[in-house]
């Protein structure tokens, strides 16, 4: 950014357009999605899209232009549009309490879903009813750790552009394939074509997730089914799985929430298609 570059206006298109985004109508015409902090940013840079650099547009300050150089220089370089702002024109586009001074508008991401599955995925986490976007983050963060090839929303789900949903996924949304809007009976049907298992998570699901271990019934590709924070999955739902799987609850708690038992799942799944004769067998 040249210096001498003048302050963006409040009152620029560019700035209105950026703070619409903040909406979902907004986000579903622009198909752009907003992706705020160093974080975010940076991990935005490292993602293209099929025409082009997946951040499009940066919002900075000047103390942020300065503590963070080599991401301007790095958005400059890509192509992206560099707009200077005051803070407080940063923080009207900020869905955060204490923004960090750099705001980017993104590309949508999110692959067709026959792509998902041509790709021969051997981890996938189906996000069905899940309406919290906190949560939706955060269990897409714990796929991408867990090694998971896919993440797929359903059309009962909540829109994985919402700005809570990006930042609970602390960078993982530029890092694996996700499809959006699939219906469910769509997605199990599609997965199990590609030779994937389906299994649904439920507390007072019929088959315990250690006995599957233990039976050496992981190995194999699988995709897990994770409901409703509050109320689960639906019966309509859970009959359409190859298996309803209980995390079981060896103390006295009542139940785990839905991040925790998505983590717990994937990581079973992970380590069992690992050991030798999984389906990653020998893979790092």
């Amino acid at each position: 950014m040249a210096p001498g570059t003048p302050l963006i206006s409040a009152r620029s298109p560019r700035v209105v357009a950026a703070r619409r985004l903040a909406r979902r109508s907004f986000r579903g015409r622009e198909r752009r999605f907003l992706a705020e902090g160093p974080q975010a940013v940076r991990e935005a840079l490292g993602h293209r899209t099929a025409d082009g650099g997946t951040l499009r547009e940066l919002f900075v300050t000047p103390e942020a232009a300065e503590r963070y150089p080599e991401l301007v220089e790095a958005a400059e370089a890509d192509g992206a549009r560099l707009h200077l702002a005051d803070p407080e024109v940063v923080a009207g586009i900020s869905q955060t309490v204490t923004p960090q001074g750099l705001v980017g508008v993104c590309a949508f991401l999110d692959q067709p879903f026959a792509e998902v599955v041509a790709a021969g995925p051997r981890l996938v986490a189906v996000l069905a009813h899940v309406r919290d976007p906190g949560n939706a983050g955060t269990v897409l963060r714990c796929a991408d750790a867990a090694g998971a090839d896919a993440v797929v929303l359903t059309d009962a789900s909540v829109d994985l552009y919402n700005p809570k949903a990006v930042r609970a996924s602390v960078g993982s949304l530029f890092h694996l394939p996700v499809a959006v809007g699939v219906p469910v009976g769509e997605a199990v049907a599609g997965l199990r074509d590609a030779g994937v298992r389906v299994l649904a998570a439920d507390g007072a699901g019929g088959h315990d997730l250690d006995a599957e271990l233990d039976a050496g019934n992981m190995g194999g590709p699988t995709a897990w089914i994770f409901g409703n924070e509050a109320w689960g999955l639906p019966e309509e739902t859970r009959r359409l799985a190859d298996a309803v799987v209980r995390v079981p609850i060896h103390g006295r708690a009542e139940s785990l929430n839905l991040a925790t038992a998505a983590a717990v799942c994937l990581y079973a799944s992970a380590r069992a298609q690992r050991r030798p004769g999984g389906c990653r067998d020998g893979a790092a």
